[in-house]
């Protein structure tokens, strides 16, 4: 088959090929735990990228949204009793009502003023739950989030397990990339990279600019709180850096590193930078500096990331003919 056509098939059944690849991820990592924390990171990341990378929005505050969803869905585990299913509904709510809030807020801004803008946001919300401990454990985190077992009726799925933790979490997951992949592929779709590519020839177009920002800031707040109520379920407790702006560092950092703007790319760069960190935190306590490192020499002669200069090679690659 030509390499060409191979391309095209992809990029037509881009959720498939995804769901495919992480069907199999957890086989080639070293440990599973690690696996389920790259799914939800990479989920996280999914969600920042559709403001960065196709809306061209640059927020240093979306970790307010990865922590609102952790704590929301855990509050209401914790004190209202409520069921799993409940607490994801609630998680995902909340977060996209925050970023209905403060979109509203930062909209009216652009460049570096909008990004100095989420960042001060992302304060103010991570002091807000700092001080309610008395619901989210202040600096102690929120505790006792504990799903162990979920009773389908014809079967359990075993969260202590970390394998049947996964491919469950692997079902939310797939229903995020479905539907941000109907986002991306609608009119509206097109709009947001419109915006991304010249805001005032949209706006000469007749596109309600504001409008659109506010609603791709919306839709990425929901799907960064999927990714937060995830991990409450995984970890079983909320730690207050959920909503620390190094949260939103690692979101920047894993769209980058993957390829902002492809589909894919927030996934790879998920597991780049967790699989680093995990490795280079048992040789040496400058993690971070090595990690900032191999940042660096990505973004200097990968600067459309590692899957978006993968994409690169195989376009030209199929320009010249190349067969697969």
């Amino acid at each position: 088959m030509n390499l060409r056509n191979v391309l095209d098939l992809v990029a037509r059944h881009r959720v498939l090929a995804v769901l495919a690849f992480l069907m199999v991820f957890p086989l080639v990592m070293p440990y599973h735990a690690l696996a389920v924390n790259i799914l939800i990171f990479g989920l996280y990341a999914v969600g920042f990228n559709l403001l960065f990378g196709y809306t061209g929005l640059l927020s240093f505050g979306h970790a307010a949204f990865l922590g609102i969803g952790s704590y929301l869905a855990g509050i209401a585990i914790v004190h209202a009793g409520l069921s799993w299913w409940a607490a994801i509904a609630i998680g995902v709510a909340a977060s996209a009502v925050a970023g209905l809030g403060l979109g509203l807020l930062a909209i009216r801004t652009r460049g570096i003023y909008f990004s100095m803008v989420t960042l001060a946001l992302g304060q103010i919300v991570y002091y807000a739950f700092y001080k309610a401990e008395r619901w989210t454990g202040g600096e102690n985190g929120l505790r006792g989030v504990s799903v162990e077992a979920i009773d389908f009726g014809v079967f359990k799925v075993d969260l202590l397990n970390p394998v049947a933790k996964y491919y469950f979490m692997l079902v939310f997951v797939a229903l995020a990339l479905w539907f941000v992949s109907r986002v991306l592929a609608s009119p509206f779709g097109a709009v947001i990279e419109t915006v991304r590519e010249n805001e005032k020839r949209a706006a000469a177009c007749g596109y309600d600019v504001a409008r659109t920002k506010l609603l791709a800031f919306v839709l990425s707040a929901a799907v960064c709180g999927l990714a937060g109520t995830l991990r409450a379920l995984h970890l079983s407790i909320v730690p207050i850096d959920s909503l620390h702006y190094l949260q939103s560092g690692q979101a920047v950092m894993m769209c980058l590193l993957g390829g902002m703007g492809t589909f894919f790319g927030p996934f790879v760069g998920a597991a780049v930078f967790l699989y680093l960190e995990d490795i280079v935190t048992h040789m040496t306590k400058y993690w971070m500096a090595v990690v900032g490192i191999v940042f660096m020499v990505f973004v200097l002669f990968f600067p459309r990331g590692i899957w978006g200069s993968t994409l690169d090679w195989l376009e030209r690659a199929a320009g010249r003919g190349g067969k697969a």
